[in-house]
C-alpha cells in the first residue's frame, strides 16, 4: 500500500523505506473530462436520452494534455530538464539518468505518463523537482483527479494527490527530491502556479526554487 504524502506528513526518506538503488518510477495519471463523457456515451447507461446527453457533452469538451517533467540539479552544479516539450525525454542508463516514457496527450492512456529515475546514480543528484502543467486543454487542474505515484523496483509506493487546485492554476510543483545527510528525501510540495503572459511556466517554477536554469521557447 502506498504511503500518501500529505500536508500533515509531507516528507519521507527513501533509504528508510529500503529504496537506495535500482529504478523508481514516477507515474502521473489523470482523468480527462472528455474521455469520461465519451465512455459514458458509448456505455449508453440510462437509455437513449442519457446517451444523447453524454454524446453532446463529450462534443463540447476538449482533451486535456497534462505534461509531467523533472528539473534536475546535479552534485557538480550542472542542471537539465526531462520533459516532452522539446523532445527532452532523457535516458536511464546515461546522463541525466532520468527518462520520460511517453507523452499522453489526452489522459486516455491507461498507464499515464511515467518518469524513471535511476537511483544507482543517486550520488550524482542534488535535487529533482517533479512538476506537471497543462500544455493544452482545460484551464486548470480541477476535475482532473490527478495523482502522482512513485514506485520502486521492490514495490514500495509513495503517493502525492494534486488536490486543492485554486482557480486558473495550470501548473504544479509536485514534489522535491533532495539529498540530505547522504540520503534522498522526498518532500510533498503541491505548489500551484498561474503564470500570466511573459515567462514560460518552467521558468516561473525554476525561479521559485532557485534552480538557476535558462529557458528557450520549445514545441512538441
Amino acid at each position: 500500500m502506498a504511503v500518501v504524502l500529505t500536508k500533515a506528513s509531507p516528507t519521507v526518506s527513501l533509504a528508510k523505506h529500503g529504496v537506495a538503488s535500482g529504478l523508481i518510477r514516477v507515474n502521473l495519471n489523470w482523468t480527462s473530462p472528455r474521455a469520461v463523457a465519451q465512455r459514458e456515451a458509448r456505455a449508453g447507461r440510462g437509455g437513449l436520452f442519457r446517451k444523447m446527453q453524454a454524446s453532446l457533452r463529450a462534443s463540447t469538451l476538449k482533451d486535456v494534455d497534462l505534461d509531467l517533467g523533472c528539473m534536475i540539479r546535479f552534485s557538480d552544479g550542472s542542471k537539465t530538464v526531462v520533459q516532452a516539450l522539446g523532445d527532452a525525454f532523457g535516458a536511464v542508463d546515461r546522463f541525466p539518468y532520468v527518462a520520460l516514457d511517453a507523452d499522453d496527450r489526452t489522459g486516455a492512456r491507461a498507464a499515464g505518463e511515467n518518469l524513471v529515475i535511476n537511483l544507482d546514480h543517486q550520488a550524482d543528484f542534488s535535487k529533482l523537482l517533479l512538476f506537471a502543467y497543462i500544455y493544452d486543454g482545460s484551464g486548470d487542474f480541477r476535475g482532473l483527479d490527478a495523482v502522482v505515484t512513485l514506485t520502486s523496483d521492490q514495490g514500495q509506493g509513495f503517493e502525492v494527490r494534486l488536490d486543492d487546485c485554486p482557480p486558473c492554476a495550470h501548473a504544479c510543483a509536485i514534489a522535491l527530491i533532495k539529498r540530505q545527510k547522504g540520503e534522498l528525501i522526498v518532500g510533498r510540495e503541491v505548489r500551484w502556479f498561474t503564470p500570466q503572459d511573459g515567462p514560460g511556466v518552467q521558468d516561473v517554477i525554476s525561479r521559485a526554487y532557485r534552480l538557476g536554469m535558462k529557458w528557450t521557447p520549445g514545441r512538441k
